[in-house]
């Protein structure tokens, strides 16, 4: 699968007014735009497991597409959701667990860079990840 692989942090597009609008601190804004996050992705059949490792946290998930699970934010907000495979992309339909609000995310490939869009109350972010 094209996602297979790991993926460093190379750039971010409006991460700092979509963490203002998911309501992170300033000072925890400022340490996330330059956390240093690698991803390694693989995928077996419906099932992924994505390696998360920053400055902040190394975590492990694991899910099925289309299963619901939980998920823990760096910042520690709690979400419930899935991710499908719609296409080319990957999407995840999620909601905060304390607000009941929505959290989309879609990743995608794009000229050979994995690009993580984020959108929560009209307010969108890109990262944008390059192959190691």
């Amino acid at each position: 699968m094209a996602f297979d692989g790991t993926w460093k942090i190379d750039r971010n597009e409006n991460y700092d007014k979509f963490m203002e609008k998911m309501g992170i601190n300033m000072v925890k804004r400022k340490l996330a735009a330059h956390d240093n996050l690698k991803l390694i992705i693989t995928q077996e059949g419906n099932k992924f497991t994505v390696k998360e490792s920053s400055a902040f946290r190394t975590i492990e998930i694991v899910f099925e597409l289309g299963v619901t699970f939980n998920y823990s934010l760096a910042d520690g907000t709690e979400l419930s959701g899935t991710w499908n495979l719609e296409g080319n992309k990957l999407v995840g339909k999620f909601k905060r667990i304390d607000n009941g609000n929505a959290l989309n995310a879609v990743r995608e490939i794009i000229g050979g860079e994995l690009v993580q869009t984020y959108t929560y109350e009209g307010v969108e972010a890109k990262r944008i990840f390059k192959k190691e």
